[in-house]
């Protein structure tokens, strides 16, 4: 008869419980109510954001918290907690026991289960009805959740003190890393503080927080777990008395992560977390030297995948005297001379000038345009590596005077780039020397094409990954070509560093536009390109800002303090090398321009033309009676004998005034053939070899 009436109130009980569960069931969605958080590439936190309510409530699970705290937290907190089902009769009757001979709480009965219950759906009042219905809650948490989201519901809602909520927004708030990893003294400080989170803050209650922490490591169940000397040991560690910021890297890399997804609580992006601290901290405290409203912004990108891994928006994100909000990466400007290598790549490829080729540097007239150099003086005769390394302005404008200044534009679209220019204006030499708009993030585009072969990749926004192959190099024709791309950072390399900075071995590159508003640098290696802007956000000019003075020092700060290393840059392509000036042609030995129209025209020859290999041809060469491979027979018209044949920049014989010859190609790929006449003009066509 007892049994049967123990049947029925079970029965009676489990279906009162299950009406309970449909009708009333717990308001488990507050945990999934948590900050949004940006990881960089590793899962590492960057930047977390506070819930509506400005509290900072981590999502978090018992897998990224040290063990030995779940456990110490388990034998603190809940003995039985992987035993009971909610409710543990055995730790409620011994506080009712200790209440009734004591008249106050000695310990308390609640269940881990319970007090998820409590932070779920907090209690306005302290009551037995409050209570009752709390330990009802736990027992229906515990019928839709494992212990395993139970603790972890408990691990992301536990209180700590001001508007600190769950373990790994006071493991950051208090000891400045993610909890996987904690000391016994920081577990047992972890695990008294939720039981009274306001007056056992360490930052404003020390002495009350040392006192708590002190009896979780005096529990007899602690000290069991962790041994009497480790609790000895911990007990007399100090306690962090201040409260440190929360994780607030890449603000502008994280608001475009929030855009492009606002409804997902992760997003990942390509940022490297040591990386970025490192490039924020040089950019802020260069900002500080160089004086108010100046602000600095900086790109590195892997010139191999495409993938920044780190970008700085601005010196100070929170610095309204410098605009930092503003995300001076994505702003066009003026780049000054910044676009130069890639005309000197334009030179090379087309076999126009070598290294050593002499070029003037003069006062010349362009059809009206007189450029002068940034320090007002001309160096007179120097070699095309000299008036490169030197950034001097008219042997540039000579230059792109010959290779056309609209080729240039075509080669940057190339490379996917946009660039802007001035109202009505088309491209014209003024380009050359700053006379467009681009971007910080499009320069740096453009210049993965001199750290990788020729070939630039598109960098991403922080934000996207790179393509499924890997990379990001755009398909298609190259920027430059191999030969002319190593000639071009081969120069770049010997540039001399900044006052100051210690030789990295970096191939770079100043600009500094014009009224001295914005000041460039662009440096790589083998594999990690670096753009740096320094300048106003209003466009402001900036008395004595430049390149060189300005942006070039935190280059080579920032490149060292990155910890990226450094890895050489390519090696040059078959069969192209730097000649000294004796070993060139007659006809490379000083650059001579093109003829203008008027001049031209009374020339009796046409220019010169490749009509063998075609542009584009694909050769397969055909073996001789000895096993070797046979030359390719060349042959053009039109020019002025003598001719200078080069095979990817290298001359391949004395100059001829025959309209023929052969080439013995080094091997398979992609070549570039050009013939140059006596008064310097050329042609040029790329052909694969198998």
């Amino acid at each position: 008869m007892f049994l049967s009436g123990t049947a029925i109130a079970l029965a009676v009980a489990w279906g009162s419980l299950e009406i309970l569960d449909k009708a009333f069931p717990p308001p488990l969605e507050v945990v999934t109510q948590t900050s949004k958080e940006v990881m960089d590439r590793d899962g590492n936190l960057l930047r977390a954001f506070a819930i509506p309510s400005g509290h900072w409530r981590l999502a978090t699970t018992h897998k990224d918290v040290d063990p030995q705290f779940i456990e110490m937290l388990i034998a603190y907190e809940d003995q039985r907690f992987r035993d009971h089902t909610g409710i543990d009769p055995r730790a409620m009757g011994r506080a009712a026991v200790q209440l009734a001979s004591h008249g106050r709480i000695i310990s308390g009965g609640s269940t881990l289960s319970m007090q998820v219950a409590r932070l779920i759906e907090p209690r306005t009042e302290r009551s037995f009805f409050a209570k009752f219905r709390q330990m009802l809650r736990a027992v229906q948490i515990e019928r839709r959740l494992s212990k395993e989201e139970i603790l972890d519901a408990y691990l992301t809602l536990a209180p700590f003190g001001g508007n600190l909520e769950g373990i790994r927004a006071a493991s950051l708030a208090y000891f400045g890393k993610e909890p996987r990893r904690l000391t016994t003294s920081e577990a047992a400080l972890l695990i008294a503080l939720p039981q009274l989170p306001e007056r056992r803050r360490p930052d404003r209650y020390p002495d009350n927080a040392r006192a708590a922490r002190d009896r979780v490591l005096n529990r007899l169940a602690v000290v069991s777990l962790i041994g009497n000397d480790e609790a000895d040991r911990a007990a007399h560690l100090a306690i962090p008395k201040r409260r440190l910021p929360m994780p607030a890297l890449a603000p502008h890399v994280s608001e475009t992560a929030l855009r492009k997804d606002s409804q997902a609580n992760v997003h990942h992006v390509t940022l490297k977390r040591s990386v970025q601290q490192a490039l924020e901290t040089v950019a802020m405290d260069s900002a500080k030297r160089l004086g108010p409203k100046i602000s600095v912004a900086m790109v590195m990108a892997d010139a191999l995948t495409g993938e920044i891994i780190g970008e700085v928006g601005s010196s100070d994100y929170f610095d309204s005297s410098r605009s930092g909000w503003i995300d001076m990466t994505n702003v066009q400007r003026s780049p000054g001379s910044a676009l130069k290598p890639f005309i000197f790549g334009l030179a090379f490829e087309d076999g126009l000038v070598m290294q050593e080729t002499i070029i003037e540097d003069r006062p010349t007239n362009f059809s009206g345009y007189r450029p002068r150099n940034f320090d007002m003086s001309y160096q007179g005769d120097v070699t095309v590596r000299e008036a490169l390394q030197l950034s001097l302005n008219v042997p540039s404008v000579r230059l792109l005077d010959s290779v056309g200044a609209t080729r240039l534009m075509v080669r940057m679209r190339r490379a996917e780039i946009k660039t802007t220019l001035p109202p009505g204006e088309t491209p014209g030499l003024a380009i050359g020397l700053g006379g467009l708009g681009i971007s910080l993030k499009d320069l740096v585009q453009l210049y993965t094409g001199l750290s990788n072969r020729g070939k630039a990749s598109i960098i991403s926004n922080g934000v996207d990954a790179r393509a499924k192959d890997g990379t990001n190099i755009i398909a298609g024709e190259p920027l430059l070509q191999p030969a002319a791309a190593w000639q071009v950072a081969d120069v770049l390399a010997g540039v001399k560093p900044p006052l100051g900075s210690m030789q990295r071995g970096l191939a770079y590159k100043t600009g500094t536009s014009y009224g001295y508003r914005d000041a460039w640098s662009v440096g790589f290696d083998g594999r990690y390109v670096l753009g740096v802007w320094v300048g106003r956000a209003d466009n402001g000019a900036v008395p004595g800002l430049s390149g060189y003075g300005s942006a070039a020092p935190i280059l080579f700060e920032a490149f060292s303090k990155s910890g990226v290393g450094f890895t050489p840059l390519s090696p040059a392509p078959v069969g192209t090398m730097r000649l000294r000036q004796s070993e060139l042609p007659v006809s490379l030995r000083r650059f001579t321009p093109y003829l203008s129209p008027l001049v031209s025209a009374s020339v009796r020859e046409s220019a010169p033309q490749i009509l063998f290999p075609p542009e584009g041809a694909r050769v397969e060469l055909s073996n001789q009676s000895d096993g070797s491979t046979a030359p390719l027979a060349l042959k053009m018209q039109g020019g002025r004998a003598p001719f200078i044949w080069l095979a990817n920049g290298k001359p391949l014989d004395k100059a001829s005034r025959k309209r023929s010859g052969l080439w013995q190609p080094d091997g398979a790929g992609y070549s570039t053939l050009t013939v140059i006449d006596a008064i310097g003009r050329a042609a040029s066509v790329r052909v694969f070899i198998d």
